[in-house]
């Protein structure tokens, strides 16, 4: 068994593709198949049910999938090891991010690492279901590195560092009757349409757990990923909603009034977090290093 064997697994894993994990890999297609072929004859077990719907893991697949992943994992600690003596720094580290965060300057982040460590590749992910998705990949081994929203303590199998602490405000259309409110209370919410981010996003977590809270029941009529275009909506009256100061200020927020909620402060709370089972690679850790030092 190679480790390229297990890249390629790893690889069409993942991306439960044999092409989109040729294109990752920068492979020919054909040859991502007959390395899976080999592997699967070497092993005597098929790793993937290939069909019409797309591609799955087999239960033998499920079981090979830990195991690759801590043993390029345990590769790419000898070869840091040995990069070390010449002190260098080297690797690539995958990040998951979340849509519309800009309370960490990434771009600049990732410029500044170049920079320090020219031989570092990042490979950036972006959230296909919010914290609730980038944790699962990030357990699994999808993820180095992932910007996650927790409502509370770093949960079990994971280590965690606050980057950012965002107040949530509630925000209505002009024209709306709440508009001329001095205050609201979360009970004074119900019954009313909101705009919110789908379950599993970092800011639904927070203000579904708020509203649990306190007892009261809310309809969100319009989910959106984005919640960067959410001011749009309720501007055009879809609903109220929450939103941070990072996204009212980068926004034009003619139309749209923000109202103080007086029994619950709502905050969302900006994390970066790794697995605490697997180790951390010297690129993973200078880019730790930089989150934390530019935060």
């Amino acid at each position: 068994m190679e480790l390229r064997q297990l890249e390629y697994f790893l690889a069409v894993a993942d991306n439960l593709s044999f092409t989109r994990a040729s294109k990752r890999l920068h492979v020919v297609q054909s040859g991502v198949s007959a390395t899976i072929r080999a592997l699967e004859r070497e092993l005597g077990a098929e790793l993937f049910i290939r069909g019409p719907a797309g591609v799955r893991l087999t239960p033998a697949g499920e079981q090979l999938r830990p195991h690759a992943r801590a043993t390029l994992d345990a590769a790419s600690a000898a070869k840091d090891a040995v990069h070390a003596t010449r002190g260098a720094v080297r690797g690539t580290v995958t990040v998951g991010t979340l849509t519309s965060i800009n309370v960490i300057d990434l771009p600049t982040v990732l410029a500044e690492l170049h920079a320090r460590h020219p031989e570092v590749r990042v490979q950036l992910r972006a959230a296909r279901a919010g914290t609730t998705g980038l944790e699962r990949q990030l357990r699994d081994g999808d993820l180095d590195i992932a910007f996650l929203v927790f409502p509370g303590d770093v949960p079990a199998g994971l280590n965690g560092q606050q980057v950012a602490a965002v107040k949530l405000h509630l925000v209505v259309p002009a024209e709306h009757p709440l508009a001329s409110a001095a205050s609201v209370t979360l009970a004074e919410l119900a019954g009313m349409s909101f705009v919110d981010a789908p379950p599993g996003y970092g800011t639904r977590i927070v203000i579904d757990k708020a509203f649990a809270a306190a007892g009261v029941e809310r309809t969100v009529t319009l989910e959106v990923a984005d919640l960067g275009t959410a001011a749009a909506y309720i501007r055009n009256g879809l609903g109220i909603g929450f939103l941070s100061w990072t996204i009212l200020d980068d926004i034009d927020d003619a139309g749209l009034v923000t109202v103080p909620v007086t029994d619950q402060e709502l905050c969302w709370r900006l994390y970066v977090a790794t697995s605490a089972t697997r180790p951390t690679s010297a690129a993973v850790r200078a880019l730790l290093s930089l989150i934390k030092e530019k935060a």
